[in-house]
């Protein structure tokens, strides 16, 4: 299903920094880790929005405050209007049901000791009125089967399942309540190459038939651009680019962004000597001790003074037709396409 202009996620200037302290006994804060600084975006009803970025970036960081598993430091997150922060029990339960994630490694996040009967079916011990108890055996197959698993498998353990299998047990974990969100955070990052477009065509067809809406976080650029309809570029707890796939990766405009094209691979060798390769220099800076200005200063081969002095916002600019934090961003067409 196509997405919606209707919002179902408002996320206004994010921010969460993990303190940084010294002493045993008497504990004094000397920093502060800004995991995520100032993210702002939406997510629209029926859409996928992928959130890319190199590790140590607040991808994950992110995920745990949109499951409120993390409380931020400052801003807020508002779904259909209420901000899920200020949010108390039965609302805070019913939040909870409708925003649900799929978590990163399917060997770690599955309970060995729970058979897949009780993994699926956990979400209705806190949330009963979904599948009464004697309807639960019957709801969970019904969700194997959903999955593309076999519903006969109901009583094995998860280490008689391959890595594939384990995740579409932790997709079928996460559809139990029938959720309008699904966080998804590097669902296929510990997956062979094949399983992984197996999970990402399982999961757009979960999509279409339930309407849902994801948040795709991951590292691997191509993966992304075959699921989003949008894609945010997050470098060091901000985002730096945002528009939709064709934008991102046809026309990126933030020098980081065309970085990270220039590196993704290319399977056709006729043109792989057509690519410009964009080398960066240094190492990704401390979130504790990040750059002043422009974060993204100290790697960039276009920084100029005023990236030292000016901390550039995520809009709009002459430039760019999409929002780029970046005082200099301009269009940098991609001669292949990272799907070539």
């Amino acid at each position: 299903m196509a997405p919606t202009a209707e919002a179902v996620l408002e996320i206004r200037d994010l921010v969460k920094h993990f303190p940084l302290t010294q002493g045993i006994v008497f504990k004094k804060q000397v920093g502060a880790v800004k995991a995520v600084d100032g993210v702002s975006f939406d997510l629209y009803r029926g859409e996928t929005l992928g959130v890319v970025g190199e590790s140590g970036c607040g991808k994950s960081t992110l995920a745990k405050l949109l499951m409120v598993l993390e409380r931020p430091t400052a801003g807020s997150v508002h779904y259909k209007g209420q901000d899920i922060y200020k949010l108390r029990g039965k609302d805070f339960k019913a939040m909870r049901r409708n925003v649900q994630i799929i978590l990163q490694d399917p060997y770690t996040s599955l309970n060995p000791r729970m058979t897949v009967a009780d993994i699926v079916g956990e979400p209705f011990d806190i949330h009963p009125e979904v599948a009464p108890k004697g309807d639960r055996r019957r709801k969970v197959q019904e969700l194997l089967e959903v999955v593309g698993l076999n519903p006969e498998h109901i009583n094995r353990y998860p280490h008689q399942f391959s890595g594939g299998q384990r995740q579409r047990i932790g997709i079928a974990r996460g559809l139990a309540l029938r959720p309008e969100v699904i966080i998804c955070d590097e669902p296929v990052s510990a997956l062979d190459v094949s399983v992984q477009a197996q999970v990402i065509n399982l999961l757009e067809g979960l999509q279409n038939e339930f309407n849902l809406s994801y948040i795709f976080i991951a590292h691997d650029l191509s993966v992304v651009r075959h699921i989003a309809d949008r894609v945010a570029v997050m470098y060091l707890g901000s985002l730096v680019e945002i528009g939709t796939d064709q934008q991102i990766y046809e026309t990126p405009t933030h020098p980081y962004t065309q970085a990270l094209l220039s590196a993704v691979p290319v399977p056709n060798p006729v043109g792989r000597g057509e690519r410009e390769r964009i080398l960066l220099s240094g190492d990704v800076p401390s979130p504790a001790d990040p750059p002043s200005g422009c974060r993204f200063r100290t790697r960039c081969f276009k920084a100029a003074d005023k990236c030292a002095r000016e901390v550039p916002l995520l809009e709009v600019r002459p430039g760019s037709p999409h929002p780029s934090a970046c005082h200099f961003a301009e269009i940098k067409p991609v001669v292949d396409t990272v799907d070539a």
